[in-house]
């Protein structure tokens, strides 16, 4: 969904609208609804058809697995509602489905910030961020999945004025994997890299894809190549992490 936005967006920004045409699948349209798809779809697409009917019981219930609308990050205020929203949510959510505890959900919270921030201080740019729990059948266990994307100046732009950067997967690599800032400030790039250590600390997965390279830490129980270059140039930063439950 983050990415269909961010797609809408890049076409709009070369004045090319396109139409998304929904399934006729309510349960599907009424998750798009929940997580505020449709809000922010308006401003890119034509939808069709344009007239969508979803039972207002279902949009906002109560026993939603939802931790994050889809939610734009244009400034640093829009962290600090970010981060009270999955606060409100965490407990029941992050304790119920994937037994993290408040220990864990503290360092849950710390990495969307994280990462939230590294839009404001470096892709120059809007983006947006979405959280939700999903039930993965073939391993049977709750996994949540974060996504953050803006269609900035990428990781190379952002790293070249400091760095000498070959291309955009050791630009990654640079941030990713060794703390790598645009800023000279003590303390400055290590925002990244505490979310990798986060994430590997609980098994989870953290993709991330820049221009025409994508870079992914994989667990055993996820797949994916680690090491994607050539891909089609697409701008900005895209950043996906998967979370699994732990046992009980």
């Amino acid at each position: 969904m983050v990415g269909l936005l961010e797609l809408g967006e890049f076409f709009n920004s070369k004045e090319i609208q396109k139409t998304i045409y929904l399934p006729e699948s309510e349960e599907v349209i009424k998750y798009l609804e929940r997580m505020d798809f449709f809000k922010y779809a308006a401003r890119y697409f034509t939808i069709e058809p344009p007239e969508i009917k979803i039972p207002d019981k279902y949009t906002r219930s109560s026993f939603s697995d939802v931790l994050l609308e889809i939610t734009p990050i244009e400034k640093s205020d829009d962290i600090h509602f970010i981060v009270s929203r999955v606060k409100e949510r965490a407990n029941k959510i992050l304790k119920k489905h994937l037994h993290y505890d408040d220990r864990t959900i503290n360092g849950f919270i710390v990495a969307i910030s994280e990462v939230c921030q590294n839009i404001i201080e470096h892709s120059e740019h809007t983006g947006f961020v979405g959280i939700q729990k999903y039930h993965f059948q073939n391993m049977n266990k709750n996994i949540v999945k974060i996504a953050v994307m803006d269609l900035g100046i990428g990781f190379k732009n952002s790293l070249k004025t400091r760095f000498d950067i070959r291309d955009d997967i050791d630009a990654i690599e640079k941030a990713l994997l060794h703390g790598a800032s645009r800023y000279s400030d003590t303390g400055r790039g290590h925002g990244l890299a505490s979310v990798r250590r986060f994430v590997n600390q609980w098994n989870g997965k953290i993709s991330i894809r820049s221009e025409t390279a994508r870079l992914s830490i994989i667990p055993k129980w996820a797949w994916g190549n680690e090491k994607e270059q050539n891909l089609t140039h697409f701008p900005g930063a895209q950043i996906n992490i998967l979370l699994p439950e732990t046992e009980s």
